[in-house]
Order: C-alpha cells, then sequence, then structure tokens
C-alpha cells in the first residue's frame, strides 16, 4: 500500500531533504539575502505553502533551534555538582563528538551561509536568548530561571555561536572543537 504512514514519512523527509539541499545550493551561489522563498520553493519543486509546511521560514532552512527537550537533556548528562558554564561547555562540545563526516559538512555549509548574511547573524544572536532561556529553565527544575543562570548562559551560547563563526569563516586551520573551545576559553578569561 502506497499510501502507508512508513511512506508518507519517507516522502516527507525526502521533501524536507530536497528543500534543503535546493536551498543551500541557491544561498551559495546567489546569497541568503537574494533569494525569495517563492523562488527557493520553484527551484525545489515545491509550493510555497509546502515550503512552510517543512520550514517555518527561509532563516529555518539553514538555522536550528533545538527543542527544549533535547536542551534538558544535554544539560541533565552533565554533572550536577558542576557551575553551570562548566556544564553548559561540556554539553556543548559533547554534542559534537561523533557526528560524520556528512553532518559535519552540511553543518559547515549551514554555517558559511550564515556567516555571509548580517541578518543572518543577526538571527544567530536572536536563537542564542531562545537556547539561553531553555538552558536556564532546564537548570531550574521547574521553577522560575535565576538572573544569573541567564547570564551565564547567555554568555556561553554567544561564544558558541563564535566559534561556529570563526570555524566557518576559517581556512580550514582550525577543527569545528577547536574554535569552540578558543571561543570559551575566551570568555573564561574575561
Amino acid at each position: 500500500m502506497t499510501d502507508s504512514p512508513d511512506w508518507r514519512r519517507r516522502r516527507w523527509e525526502a521533501t524536507h531533504q530536497r528543500i534543503f539541499e535546493t536551498a543551500v545550493g541557491l544561498f551559495e551561489t546567489e546569497g541568503f539575502d537574494q533569494v525569495s522563498v517563492s523562488r527557493l520553493a520553484t527551484a525545489a519543486g515545491v509550493s510555497v505553502p509546502t515550503f512552510y509546511a517543512h520550514y517555518p521560514s527561509k532563516e529555518h532552512v539553514v538555522m536550528r533551534l533545538m527543542a527544549p527537550a533535547q536542551v534538558a537533556a544535554l544539560i541533565a548528562a552533565q554533572p550536577a555538582h558542576l557551575p553551570l558554564a562548566v556544564r553548559i561547555r561540556r554539553a556543548a562540545v559533547e554534542s559534537l563528538t561523533g557526528i560524520g563526516a556528512e553532518v559535519r559538512d552540511q553543518l559547515h555549509a549551514r554555517w558559511q551561509i550564515i556567516a555571509g548574511s548580517s541578518s543572518l547573524r543577526h538571527r544567530a544572536g536572536e536563537f542564542d536568548r531562545i537556547t539561553a532561556t531553555m538552558v536556564a529553565e532546564a537548570c531550574a527544575d521547574g521553577g522560575r530561571p535565576r538572573p544569573a543562570d541567564l547570564v551565564v548562559a547567555s554568555a556561553y551560547l554567544a561564544a558558541y555561536t563564535t566559534g561556529l563563526l570563526t570555524w566557518a569563516d576559517g581556512d580550514g586551520e582550525h577543527t569545528l572543537e577547536e574554535c569552540i573551545e578558543a571561543a570559551f576559553d575566551a570568555l573564561a578569561r574575561a
């Protein structure tokens, strides 16, 4: 039966991937700000409503916001007795462990696009603040996040993004992990 849930899921995933690959290709050749959603949808062979069924915005094609449960799990996996800054740093570095070459290449392509667009760099700051709030809420155990935790989480998320941008802007001289560790080290020394 071609209308099974498994078939629909595979079809949805294939369309999602086609939109992503088409978008990255267009963004790399024409620039993020020069490609409209209409142009992107046409090039991917989908309608504009189908594009929006897969991605809430053009920015979300290249920028990924983690789910609160994912953030909470990363923080919870760290020893609770450690300072929040150390827990965030360890969680960020550990989240990169074991990602394959294909995923790393996609991550690099996405961050090169982000690095090349001032509007996406600005939007990355918004994503940092949203994620920092998720981190502070994960530490609050259902209560209200402490302002100090929000400050620490915001600083470390900004440093993480700086590491990603440095890696994207670089010439391959440094690994992703080296760029992120350098950004975290700079924050720790500040």
